[in-house]
């Protein structure tokens, strides 16, 4: 199996703390998570999208792989910086609501995440 290659392309914007990035055509505006008042997504919440929507997209899959019924989920992902580390998340939380299935169904759905 060949190993997969992703490339992203970040590039200045001419606005101080704000980066454009490109891969595939797509293009996604990012600011710094230290700009005062950003317009576009930070840095930070692109990071924390990235994961809880790897949790949305890995376990609709799944569950259509497997058969189980899911009809709708919601992931909500809060990140904790502090004001001594604010380079580093202290915590994170995943709230994953999963609609269409059982509590067992949706917890094994949600270990099968985990364990990814």
């Amino acid at each position: 199996m060949s190993d997969v290659v992703e490339t992203i392309r970040s590039s200045s914007s001419g606005t101080l703390g704000r980066a454009h990035n490109a891969a595939r055509g797509q293009r996604l505006v990012l600011d710094s998570s230290s700009r005062k008042q950003p317009d576009a997504f930070t840095n930070s919440e692109a990071f924390l999208a990235a994961v809880s929507s790897c949790g949305v997209t890995l376990i609709e899959m799944h569950a259509k792989e497997t058969g189980v019924p899911l009809t709708h989920m919601d992931v909500t992902i809060e990140g904790v910086r502090s004001a001594a580390e604010p380079n580093r998340f202290s915590n994170v939380t995943m709230t994953f609501e999963i609609a269409g299935v059982t509590p067992a169904q949706a917890e094994s759905l949600v270990e099968t995440y985990r364990g990814r």
